[in-house]
């Protein structure tokens, strides 16, 4: 694991950072010497806002942001307010977590890094002291920064400062875009491999957004096969189709038992005693109750979405069944495996961004985002030429 910069002072990027509101419903001219960002408020507000340009201290580096994607946690915290215990609790909190961008500015004793290298942010950064992440499971550190999840100002934003030593150096075969796809990405690889996902497993995935979509990419490569994909939307299966013609796919039509739903998985993928592996990717409680269904005995179900605090599960059917329920929390030492998948064109992520905004045009990417009518995957906001 790398070393963690003493220097580094979460203070800087809590929500009580310096900055300004820009006026509402306007676009402001681009302009470089201004670090705008974008950032979610109290009462379902989403704001630009204006904050000073960093200057990187030791260890650090500033990054010019040039793509970020909006997650479905950035969403959330916009019109939610809160993920579990962490809540947008006063003025305004920057968002985005998905940034891959180009060294504009070289701290005190940074070695290996140059202005106008190009790297993907890595985004969660952990104290490096704790039994946690001395083991280097550094994604449960209890003192983790996590960039856009409150208090913590996110990367959505022009310039951003960043332990040297949480930056990854992009191949020039990697674009930006691609490079801010691969924190979701990573977030698919932690899941297969603690899913123990082997060759030729049969894998069912749950929900066809961009997780599922990019796990069915990830799960390809792998060598799953047979591969079933659910969602409610035919629009996204369609999507899954395009990426990978051989998976088969079942649409989830609302009111439908979870049991009749995973009997028709079964059948689609040729196997009445179930599947191997579930990566459950959308967190809906119908949805995990399906994946302990369409598994089969000694099957593991692997829950990476994310849903209500409470939930109700077939105890009794998973005991019988000898089922593994298992969950993730974010991912740990997985950015080089992405970088050497995609630079090897063993996964490809451009089919992904479905649509792409300024900085300046944030708001509006928001609102594409969450709007399902716009069939969006993912939406990134980019700053000038990719």
């Amino acid at each position: 694991m790398p070393d963690y910069p003493t220097a580094y002072d979460p203070a800087r990027v809590l929500q009580h950072a310096d900055f300004k509101i820009l006026e509402d419903g306007t676009i402001p001219q681009r302009d470089t010497s201004k670090n705008v960002a974008a950032a979610y408020a109290p009462q379902a507000k989403l704001h630009l806002i204006e904050k000073p340009v960093p200057k990187p201290r030791e260890g650090e580096v500033v990054v010019h942001v040039r793509a970020t994607g909006i997650c479905g946690s950035d969403c959330h915290f916009w019109k939610h307010g809160r993920i579990g215990d962490s809540m947008v609790v006063s003025n305004t909190c920057g968002a985005g977590h998905e940034s891959a961008g180009e060294v504009y500015e070289v701290g005190p004793g940074v070695e290996g890094l140059k202005k106008g290298d190009r790297v993907a942010l890595e985004a969660g950064l952990p104290c490096g002291e704790c039994e946690i992440c001395r083991i280097g499971r550094y994604n449960a550190c209890p003192d983790v920064v996590f960039f856009s999840t409150p208090p913590y100002h996110g990367m959505l934003t022009r310039y951003h400062a960043h332990p040297a030593s949480w930056v990854h150096r992009l191949p020039d075969s990697i674009s930006f875009e691609e490079g801010a796809l691969l924190e979701p990405l990573v977030v698919a690889l932690a899941g297969i491999e603690r899913a123990g996902l082997r060759l030729g497993d049969p894998l069912l995935i749950c929900g066809a957004g961009p997780i599922g979509l990019i796990s069915l990419l990830a799960a390809r490569a792998a060598g799953a096969t047979p591969i079933v994909i659910t969602d409610i939307a035919q629009s996204r299966l369609d999507v899954a189709k395009q990426l990978v013609p051989g998976v088969k796919t079942v649409l989830v039509e609302r009111g439908i038992e979870p049991k009749d739903v995973a009997a028709k998985i079964k059948k689609e993928a040729g196997l009445s005693l179930g599947l191997s592996v579930a990566l459950e990717c959308s967190g809906v409680e119908s949805s995990v109750q399906t994946a302990v269904y369409a598994s089969k005995f000694g099957g593991t179900v692997f829950v990476i979405g994310a849903g209500k605090d409470f939930q109700s599960l077939p105890f009794m059917h998973m005991s019988v069944n000898e089922i593994d329920l298992k969950f993730q929390y974010r991912y740990a030492n997985q950015y080089p495996k992405a970088i050497r998948l995609v630079e090897a064109g063993l996964i490809n992520l451009k089919p992904l961004v479905t649509h792409r905004f300024t900085l300046e045009t944030a708001i509006e990417a928001f609102e594409t985002a969450v709007d399902v009518t716009r069939g969006a995957i993912k939406v990134q906001i980019h700053d000038d030429a990719l």
